[in-house]
C-alpha cells in the first residue's frame, strides 16, 4: 500500500503492516478524544515512525495515487482531529 505523510512523501509499506498501523491509529484516536496532547504527541510519532521504518520512500517524481494520507509531522492535536473519520486515519 502507498501511503503518504503530507509535506514528507510517498511511502510503499507492506499490507502486513495494516495490523500493527492499526494499533498505533487507534492510540492516536484515543489520545485526541480525550485531549491529551502528551499522548498524541508520543503515538502520532511512533505511527511517523513505523511508516517510515518499515516503509520504502517512493521518488519526489514517482505519479502514484496514495492509499493513505496522514498529517504532516508537525501537524497538532487540533489539526489531527480535523482529519479523523470515523475509524481513526487509517480505515480498517
Amino acid at each position: 500500500m502507498i501511503i503518504r505523510i503530507m509535506a514528507e512523501g510517498q511511502y510503499e509499506v507492506s499490507d502486513a503492516e495494516l495490523e500493527a498501523l492499526n494499533v498505533l491509529d487507534t492510540e492516536v484516536e484515543s489520545a485526541v478524544l480525550a485531549g491529551d496532547a502528551d499522548a498524541f504527541g508520543a503515538a502520532f510519532t511512533q505511527l511517523l515512525e513505523r511508516v517510515r521504518g518499515q516503509g520504502e520512500a517512493l521518488p519526489d517524481d514517482a505519479l502514484v495515487d496514495s492509499d493513505l494520507v496522514l498529517p504532516p509531522a508537525d501537524s497538532g492535536l487540533d489539526e489531527v482531529a480535523a482529519m479523523l473519520g470515523d475509524s481513526g486515519l487509517i480505515p480498517g
